[in-house]
């Protein structure tokens, strides 16, 4: 291999190992602020063994000093009041220094510590609002696109879309005029299983809020809308958690920071203002080939309302 191809290869090594150590900063400055918080303290402990000779040092020092006053004399000279408080002070500023230099190493690990600790934190503050301003536009861009479909090709057109509605054929057994039964076909439009968003969920028995029977949970949810909105008003903002636990549904990450608020008089708002649980009873493809009445939650959160508080 030539030179050219050797620096080649080595250029992209270390921009390779420069991108990886950029994307692991956070992890690499945290992990290193704990251990230096950790080293700076076994660090003064150690540092602490030595001040008793410190102090002993200087108590003998200020014992001469004062001895020395009070006989007016040290080692044969002269030795007056006014040398000896020159002299105090003077002790106690060196001491103040052996002080600083026992001190010092593990103050300065423990500041630099805390400041690796800081920059991690600030690093992922800075990760956290790119992404969040990233979710916003894509929030942003897909709403205008369904404002789009919904106005050219309207509702029901955006809601087969949106759910992956098809028309799927199903035999099923039904009993004519006379009782006997018989196998029909028939053609029902189902949705997709999968979700249309991550905060859309299923009202079904998998569900503790669920009950079997439709009309009850129609109402149960009606209700538990009309609340999530009077906290709305009442708070001024609610996580779309708050209304998972209440329906019964497990929480999830994005819950804790999805979620509505009410913002009336903020020309900026582009929020509709309510909580919709986007209620929804549609045919769905049961496991075992046939299907099935279902109600879909499709909420409409704000978004990420750390941001918009």
């Amino acid at each position: 291999m030539n030179k050219n191809g050797i620096m080649k290869k080595v250029s992209g090594t270390a921009a390779k190992v420069g991108f990886k150590l950029k994307k692991h900063s956070p992890e690499i400055f945290i992990v290193a602020g704990i251990v230096g918080t950790v080293v700076s303290g076994v660090m003064a402990c150690k540092a602490t063994t030595k001040v008793s000779e410190i102090l002993e040092e200087t108590k003998e020092t200020l014992d001469t000093i004062h001895e020395g006053a009070e006989s007016g004399e040290i080692n044969g000279k002269e030795y007056t009041v006014e040398d000896s408080k020159k002299d105090t002070t003077l002790v106690y500023v060196q001491t103040g220094m052996k002080f600083v230099k026992l001190y010092a190493p593990a103050a300065i690990l423990g500041a630099l510590s805390i400041a690796s600790i800081v920059t991690s934190h600030n690093i992922l503050r800075k990760r956290n609002i790119a992404l969040a301003a990233a979710y916003t536009a894509v929030d942003t861009s897909f709403k205008d696109y369904r404002k789009r479909v919904i106005e050219r090709f309207g509702d029901e057109i955006d809601k087969e879309l949106r759910y992956n509605v098809k028309a799927k054929t199903f035999k099923d057994i039904e009993a004519d005029e006379d009782g006997k039964e018989k196998t029909v076909e028939k053609t029902v439009s189902v949705v997709d299983e999968n979700l249309p968003s991550d905060y859309a969920r299923w009202f079904d028995h998998s569900v503790t809020g669920w009950e079997n029977n439709h009309e009850y949970n129609m109402m149960f949810l009606r209700a538990k809308e009309a609340w999530a909105n009077d906290k709305l008003k009442a708070d001024g903002f609610i996580y779309l958690n708050d209304i998972y636990y209440e329906l019964g549904i497990q929480k999830t990450k994005a819950g804790q920071i999805v979620g509505w608020v009410d913002k009336p008089n903020d020309p900026d708002y582009q929020g509709d203002g309510f909580v919709d649980f986007g209620v929804r009873t549609v045919m769905r493809e049961t496991a075992e080939g046939g299907y099935e009445e279902a109600i879909l939650l499709d909420f409409n959160p704000d978004g990420n309302i750390l941001d918009l508080m």
